[in-house]
């Protein structure tokens, strides 16, 4: 087959191709993770799902590298590549909801702010991040952890279909009826399989909900963190709620005179009635000493993205973590004496419950693997200056070696680093040989390598 010119794709797409000889190739280029600086051949601004096939096309018959960017989250810088092709999913970020059959189709660049938007004036919603910029696609695609999953399940277990750009350039729809053995590999197994244009979710009603963060002491952590345990496996599915080390950022509901201090925090989301969040809530507020909190009723989407100004594109990240099936105390320990060095504001330990909802599906209905877990804990170091690189990494770093140990031996692959491939086996658990075998069905040549790898 003959090699198509960038000329030629031009003329197939209806959005705009991106190469360095262009103005706002810089602008194109650029990545949430400012570790990331690569320079890639062209950037194809994908207007429709025959414009991300036709990149697909593109970067197959050139032999090129091929990046797909949906929501533009990706820590390892995945949405990106040196001298290939990036199909950019932003512009399909429309969100479609049918209120009446509780569903909602969202495009593959959407994001959960996005989402969101659309669904809650429907007293609606699903599983999403904690961050509201972060991608639909990609969150679901590595399983899709949130406020909401021990009442709702991960963002995959509420996908109901995705129409998906395969290797050779067909645009599938996958589902429980057509192509199942790719639908089951989507929920889960992350972008190996193909770039998808569409995600249809089922909703359930979610309007305003209760909760916020809830600060203690440190000197309290050991405490808050040992009675969360307890507390949290019999605790009404309806309660979303994690711990993490934070630095206090100047919030007017924080003491003044805190401001810039480490905290453990817990934060929480009753998503049942309104009325009852606050009791709900009152065994974590029982736990030990609040020094502040911002807790109370709001709607679901301003909780969503109540973190989004501490995690601005821009910023250095470096990430580790494990799943753990329990919170053992030597765990906490290990958290006791690495979470309170936590080196910036934006920088946070999140260990998020993975019970409830999450536990209720089998470990092999879908490719998430880890239905067994209790927690998901992450170690996200952020922060702005490039010349903390080493000494923040080194944190990240040395937190891991005295945590992982204390783990199961696989993590969530949402939140691994680009320097995790040699986890890939242990991430999928014993789904990891069928995940090939999907693989091989689908992406024999492996042209969907610049993800968290399943290789054919």
């Amino acid at each position: 087959m003959s090699r198509l010119s960038t000329d030629q794709l031009r003329e197939r797409v209806s959005g705009e191709v991106v190469t360095p000889g262009d103005g706002d190739y810089d602008a194109a280029r650029t990545v949430y993770n400012a570790m990331i600086d690569r320079r890639p051949a062209l950037v194809v601004r994908c207007a429709t799902a025959g414009d991300v096939a036709a990149a697909v096309d593109f970067a197959r018959e050139n032999e090129l590298d091929l990046a797909v960017r949906g929501g533009g989250h990706s820590v390892p810088g995945f949405g990106t590549c040196d001298g290939g092709v990036v199909a950019d999913l932003t512009a399909l970020r429309t969100v479609d909801v049918d209120p009446a059959r509780r569903t909602a189709r969202a495009g593959g660049g959407a994001t959960w702010g996005g989402f969101d938007a659309a669904t809650h004036p429907y007293g609606l919603a699903t599983t999403g991040g904690i961050i509201s910029t972060t991608g639909v696609g990609g969150l679901t695609l590595g399983g899709g952890i949130g406020h909401l999953s021990r009442g709702q399940g991960l963002s995959c277990d509420n996908l109901l279909s995705a129409e998906v750009v395969t290797a050779d350039g067909r645009r599938l729809t996958a589902s429980e009826e057509e192509h199942a053995d790719l639908f089951w590999a989507l929920r889960g197994g992350g972008g190996n399989f193909g770039a998808v244009t569409s995600l249809e979710f089922r909703l359930a009603p979610v309007g305003d909900v209760y909760g916020g963060p809830i600060l203690y002491e440190l000197r309290d952590a050991g405490a808050v963190l040992r009675g969360y345990r307890e507390f949290i496996a019999g605790a009404p599915q309806e309660l979303g709620a994690f711990p993490a080390f934070q630095i206090a950022p100047p919030l007017p509901f924080i003491p003044e005179d805190r401001h810039g201090e480490p905290f453990l925090l817990i934060v929480a989301c009753w998503a049942g009635p309104v009325e009852e969040g606050e009791r709900a809530l009152r065994p974590l507020r029982a736990l030990a000493p609040v020094v502040a909190e911002q807790v109370g009723p709001l709607p679901y989407p301003a909780l969503n993205s109540a973190f989004d100004a501490l995690v601005p594109p821009g910023l250095q990240h470096y990430w580790k973590a494990n799943f753990v099936t329990e919170l053992s105390d030597a765990a906490i320990e290990a958290h006791l004496r690495h979470g309170p060095l936590v080196p910036a504001v934006n920088s946070a330990v999140h260990i998020y419950p993975v019970d409830g909802a999450c536990h209720r599906v089998a470990p092999d209905a879908t490719a998430f693997a880890y239905r067994d877990a209790a927690f998901a804990t992450v170690i996200a170091g952020m922060w702005p200056d490039p010349a903390d690189n080493e000494a923040n990494t080194a944190w990240v770093r040395d937190y891991y070696a005295a945590t992982a140990p204390l783990s199961e031996e696989g993590g969530y692959v949402n939140f691994m680093a680009g320097d995790d491939q040699d986890r890939i086996r242990a991430n999928y658990k014993g789904n990891y040989d069928r995940l090939v075998e999907v693989k091989r069905a689908y992406d024999p040549g492996n042209l969907f390598h610049l993800n968290q790898n399943v290789e054919p």
